[in-house]
């Protein structure tokens, strides 16, 4: 189905509206937003996204509405497994909790544009070149791979290569100035971490489109699903932050389902390849009959695989022990960190999951607790925590 260039442009306003809306309503004035707030935007968003999703189907027809759903849905896990690594940068930056919002929105702005790129370019690379297909489904397997392998928080430095040569050819500042991206100090104007944090998670969104662009090209080569289903699953990610904030830690079997789902979308994208096939030195350069996966089974795939592995992890004692000794760690530096906010309600919220993870640790049976490797540690942290909140409680 064509897309008039009327609907191209009402969608597109439509999304720089519900991201201006974001930033006025939301962002522009710094705050801590509780769990109420967050589930309610969060549940908007994706409210919007199936309300969009509802009448590409009945407009576009079941063909164009499937392929939207599989890509939004497969978008929308992808951006969660992201999740997790803007969470290592924010907390390797020490962002004041009350600036994170304003962080996030605009990690996503600049993931709509590099993703709005990679889109329009690897649209006119299928359509002049069928062999990207492979190419695109190779990129897939071995993003598969790499996501089977252990992951933590080192190997996701938020010092990447664009930030230490912002800082090398910049000067910069090494306290936050409020929101400010720009301060200036001893009459010198410098940068501030505000702006650095927000490098990091542009360079890593470069990282994350790389993935996700080929990902979605493997449902459907329609660019304005391609492009929608993107945008949709951007959209609300930074209320999404903050209502699974201590709880990303927890999809300790997330990395496994994606993988299984991009290593399925590319042996996709290689079947299309094969039936599209005119490289000479494969059949001659002659098509291959294979059969190929319809976007209805895809759909269904990734659905069962997102369930059974999301499932999997929420009731996994594994993954509440990882889930507790992250937040011991983080929650108790957080609040030992007197710049990291000033709002009572969110210094008494950290303390309280704190006690609670704590709590967890010291009741894991034996076999359990052989996952905890640092246990004095974390009782430290938490130790110095209770002795900070008695010292002020009698100050």
């Amino acid at each position: 189905m064509t897309v008039s260039p009327l609907v191209w442009i009402l969608t597109v306003a439509g999304i720089l509206a519900l991201l201006a809306f974001d930033y006025f309503f939301h962002v522009r004035s710094a705050h801590v937003p509780t769990l109420r707030e967050a589930a309610l935007w969060s549940s908007v968003y994706v409210g919007i996204a199936l309300l969009f999703g509802l009448g590409t189907l009945i407009i576009g027809g079941g063909a164009m509405g499937s392929e939207y759903f599989a890509g939004y849905i497969t978008e929308k896990a992808l951006s969660v497994d992201n999740l997790f690594v803007f969470l290592i940068i924010i907390t390797s930056f020490r962002v004041p909790r009350e600036n994170q919002q304003k962080v996030l929105l605009a990690g996503i702005v600049m993931s709509l544009i590099a993703r709005a790129g990679f889109i329009f370019l690897g649209s006119a690379l299928l359509n002049t070149f069928a062999w990207v297909f492979y190419l695109f489904g190779v990129a897939l397997l071995l993003t598969a791979g790499n996501m089977l392998k252990p992951s933590t928080e080192e190997s996701h430095s938020a010092q990447n290569v664009v930030v230490r040569l912002a800082r090398r050819l910049f000067p910069t500042t090494e306290n936050f100035d409020g929101d400010r991206l720009i301060t200036v100090q001893d009459g010198r104007r410098m940068m501030t971490p505000m702006l650095l944090v927000m490098v990091a998670i542009g360079g890593t969104d470069l990282m994350f489109a790389l993935d996700s662009i080929p990902a979605i090209f493997g449902l459907t080569q329609n660019v304005f699903i391609v492009f929608t289903a993107t945008a949709f699953s951007l959209l609300g990610l930074r209320q999404l932050y903050f209502l699974l904030d201590g709880l990303l830690d927890r999809l300790i079997y997330l990395s496994f389902g994606l993988a299984t789902i991009l290593a399925f979308i590319g042996a996709k994208l290689i079947l299309h390849a094969l039936h599209e096939n005119n490289l000479p030195f494969i059949n001659g350069g002659e098509h291959i009959e294979v059969t190929e996966i319809s976007t209805g089974l895809s759909l269904v795939v990734i659905l069962v695989v997102l369930v059974v592995t999301v499932l999997a992890s929420l009731f996994s004692t594994r993954g509440r022990t990882q889930t507790a000794m992250a937040n011991v760690r983080r929650d108790a530096l957080a609040y030992l960190d007197a710049e990291y906010t000033n709002d009572p309600a969110e210094r008494e919220r950290i303390f309280r999951r704190l006690e609670v993870s704590r709590d967890h640790i010291i009741a894991l049976g034996p076999k359990a607790k052989q996952i905890v490797k640092n246990e004095p540690e974390l009782m430290e942290l938490c130790a110095r925590v209770v002795e900070s909140r008695q010292a002020s409680s009698n100050a």
